[in-house]
């Protein structure tokens, strides 16, 4: 395998330039695919190398229930630095699961606790709570999910800018911005070097709920002036942590009042982020060959090694 088995682990380092670029210069949709699918590929790459480390690892290990060969030299001179490398990749992968079983856990404790504030209300896709404290947040489900806001926010809003508010949180729902959100976290737990790309996603679902509403009542300014509302009287909710959150607004809130981003497919190589994006598609490539070939390296190895 050779260092090759070491790439996945620090290639994410290549979507940096990206993670930054793409928030600013592309249309937040495609931004949004762009990155959550480089964060996923760059973080299956590094999990899969580290599995394969921790295999080499925990062979060397007494007690071990793995077959005796598989630590035979020849094996471990498959690894680089094999008994550092091996071993350090044991506790790592347990951080690793330990990190996205722990994402998943509270988003399901989350979402319980939101669906169990809506107990006794009819079903409908807009949820209206008799609560003053202000909040409005899209809540997913079956059916689409469910536009949850309360009395006191709706006080504070115009007429135009209710509009405003309930279509951006159905835009939330009707885009799914929950699974991107969801896979970007539990890709920043398995590789720290992607967390730049989970801030950027939590950007750019906004901006892209944001446009989708501006699409709908056909004014960006209403939209600037609902979620600026919106943002400086909701105040943080212990039950809503994980679905209310507003994200940068001001960003937001200049970005509506500008033209309206236009849509590319794929940037120009001769943008900037162009090029940043070539260079995380190439580090994502580099990233997904070397954990093949280290995985069918380790995988002939094993098979030579282990007795018939």
């Amino acid at each position: 395998m050779g260092v090759f088995v070491l790439l996945p682990l620090v290639l994410p380092l290549t979507a940096w330039p990206v993670a930054r670029l793409a928030e600013q210069r592309l249309h937040p949709r495609a931004a949004t695919w762009l990155l959550t699918v480089t964060a996923c590929a760059l973080a299956l790459c590094s999990t899969l190398c580290l599995t394969l480390l921790m295999v080499v690892g925990t062979a060397q290990l007494p007690g071990n229930p793995l077959p005796d060969a598989w630590s035979d030299d020849e094996v471990r001179e498959a690894v680089p630095y094999d008994e550092v490398a091996g071993q350090a990749a044991i506790p790592a992968l347990l951080a690793v699961l330990t990190g996205c079983s722990r994402v998943l856990w509270r988003q399901l404790r989350v979402r319980r606790r939101a669906e169990r504030s809506l107990a006794g209300l009819p079903r409908r896709t807009v949820a209206v709570l008799p609560d003053p404290e202000p909040y409005a947040y899209a809540l997913p489900g079956r059916n689409r999910g469910r536009v949850v806001v309360s009395t006191g926010m709706l006080t504070q809003l115009a007429a135009r800018e209710r509009r405003a508010l309930f279509a951006h949180e159905r835009a939330h729902l009707a885009g799914g911005h929950h699974r991107f959100l969801l896979l970007v976290q539990l890709a920043a737990r398995a590789n720290p070097f992607l967390r730049p790309l989970r801030t950027a996603v939590s950007y750019t679902v906004e901006r892209w709920a944001d446009e989708e509403a501006a699409g709908v009542v056909r004014s960006r300014q209403t939209v600037a002036r609902a979620i600026g509302k919106a943002a400086l009287v909701s105040r943080p909710h212990p039950v809503l942590a994980g679905f209310a959150a507003p994200g940068p607004v001001p960003r937001r809130v200049a970005a509506l009042l500008g033209p309206a981003p236009a849509v590319h497919v794929w940037p120009s190589l001769f943008t900037a982020v162009g090029v940043a994006a070539w260079t995380a598609a190439a580090g994502t490539m580099i990233s997904a060959l070397s954990s093949a070939n280290s995985a069918v390296t380790l995988f002939l190895v094993l098979k030579a090694a282990t007795p018939l």
